[in-house]
């Protein structure tokens, strides 16, 4: 292949691309496509790709999309400094680009996109200064630090994950380790980490349970103090929970942070693919120590603001919705959140079904299949709110978290609500979010919660599919012996017509039709 050959390969943007139609294989190991990698690689500073030292690594290379885009730009931009272009590009791939493979069918496939060839030192390699075929993409079999069954490193099951040779152990190489700097036989100094981890593994636990694991490479990052960090990661992380908390409070109080950009929906960056909660990636600057400029996403629009991401105990993703906190949070000091129950309210687990004929001193025991009975005996907790009227709702978010909402009507975020009546209680398949004495509290509490308002501000804190008891934390707790309309709560609060207008285009009526 001759020098004008190489660099066509190099330079060419094919259409369609190979690795926009590999972007979407997966939910929790998704391949990035290259128009939203260059929205990443557009944050860091342009002479980057003029200084020839810098040095960059994709720790969780996959399809090499990351490391070829950074090879376009550097191969622009230092045609000035480097004339002759097979220097040029043995410099670059040789001495300036680096990745580690999660998978031995990636190195091979991010080998053929980076170097194009299966082998860095291979006849046909754009790069001709390796003398090994794995050249700076590494790949190694990595297993697993079992104790006590589960992972010492990212937390898998080993009963999940004790595998035969032939099997793909999940053990990232990145991650396994306790010196990541000398994954490349000597100490090495990245000024760009950048990449899309992996973001969940199995937990051995029923149906779809498994635990994160994205927030592992991140911290490790963090660990080889490059100039610039980037990662593209789930939105859950928002909201905590699962392995997250001490993450989340990580992040929010990390003023490094430059840049953080939102999708609620990851449609609108992994096209195909829904992932509950949306995604984010952000970019941390090591000489950055001031407030984040927060961008949103959804379908076509966008939006920006410079703000703390510790503002609030929870992060708020919408820019627009921060001034409508601010005026609820002034005026009201106790929140929803001190009246839901937490999940279980009564300890009975989804399973249980209860008996089919009432007896002795037995309550109704609603479940997914309806109404069942049991003992009052039988009752783990919260037995002085049995014979209350009890307000629930399920614990997912309708829709699979609305991933394909139409944006003309808006996000209905809560299931249909249910009244229990006294001697009637629930398993854990619903969260009980208000218990009452009176019917007439608990009719007004009822229509209260189906307005757009709290809805509004519910949403705000949810970034999965589940609802909890900690995401009624930003809705006004208001008195229940008096009825409530939107327009009644909006004067409560003085929120202006912009800030009404915005409440209104996102929430829909929960009486819509065909729900």
């Amino acid at each position: 292949m001759t020098d004008k050959n190489k660099m066509s390969t190099l330079a060419i943007n094919y259409n369609p691309d190979v690795l926009t139609c590999l972007a979407n294989l997966s939910n929790d190991e998704v391949f990035t496509p290259p128009e939203l990698v260059n929205q990443m690689l557009d944050l860091l500073p342009s002479d980057l790709w003029q200084n020839k030292d810098a040095k960059f690594l994709d720790p969780v290379t996959k399809s090499g999309v990351f490391l070829r885009e950074i090879a376009k730009r550097l191969n622009a931009g230092l045609a000035e400094q480097i004339p002759d272009q097979q220097t040029r590009i043995n410099h670059i791939f040789s001495q300036q680009l680096y990745g580690i493979a999660i998978t031995e069918l990636t190195s091979l496939l991010a080998r053929r996109s980076v170097y194009c060839s299966k082998t860095a030192n291979g006849r046909y390699a754009i790069c001709d200064s390796f003398t090994t075929p794995q050249g700076n993409i590494l790949f190694s079999r990595t297993q697993h630090s079992w104790r006590q069954g589960k992972c010492s490193y990212c937390g898998a099951s080993q009963e999940e994950y004790d595998r035969d040779e032939g099997l793909e152990t999940h053990a990232y190489q990145f991650i396994h380790t306790d010196q990541p700097q000398q994954l490349f036989g000597k100490d090495m100094k990245f000024d760009v980490i950048i990449g899309n981890p992996p973001y969940q593994l199995s937990d051995g636990g029923n149906g779809v349970s498994a635990i994160p694991i994205f927030h592992h490479f991140v911290r490790q990052a963090k660990k080889l103090n490059p100039r610039y960090l980037s990662m593209i990661i789930p939105a859950r992380w928002y909201a905590g929970g699962k392995g997250l908390d001490e993450f989340r409070t990580e992040m929010l109080n990390d003023r490094k942070i430059k840049y953080l950009v939102d999708f609620e929906s990851s449609k609108d960056c992994f096209e195909g693919v829904n992932i509950a909660g949306g995604i984010c990636y952000f970019l941390r600057r090591h000489n950055h120590d001031g407030d984040c400029e927060v961008i949103n996403y959804l379908r076509s629009e966008s939006n920006s603001a410079t703000r703390a991401l510790n503002e609030f105990p929870i992060f708020i993703r919408a820019n627009k919705s921060i001034s409508i906190i601010h005026k609820v949070l002034a005026q009201s000091k106790t929140s929803l959140e001190s009246i839901v129950y937490p999940r279980n309210p009564f300890g009975f687990v989804t399973k249980d079904r209860g008996e089919s004929e009432p007896c002795k001193d037995s309550i109704r025991l609603l479940s997914s299949d309806g109404f069942g009975y049991v003992s009052k005996g039988k009752v783990a907790r919260n037995k002085s709110i049995i014979h209350h009227y009890k307000i629930i709702i399920g614990r997912l978010v309708p829709s699979n978290g609305e991933l394909d909402v139409n944006p003309k009507d808006g996000y209905r975020v809560i299931t249909n609500t249910r009244i229990l009546k006294p001697g009637e209680i629930t398993t854990e398949s619903y969260l009980v979010i208000g218990a009452f004495e009176t019917e007439q509290e608990a009719n007004n509490f009822n229509t209260f919660i189906k307005l757009k308002f709290p809805r509004f501000l519910l949403r705000q804190s949810i970034s999965s599919v589940n609802v909890t008891k900690e995401c009624f934390k930003l809705i006004p707790l208001v008195d229940f012996n008096e009825s409530w309309s939107d327009k009644k709560i909006y004067a409560k609060y003085g929120l202006s017509q912009d800030e009404i207008a915005f409440i209104e285009s996102m929430i829909r009526p929960m009486e819509l039709a065909n729900e």
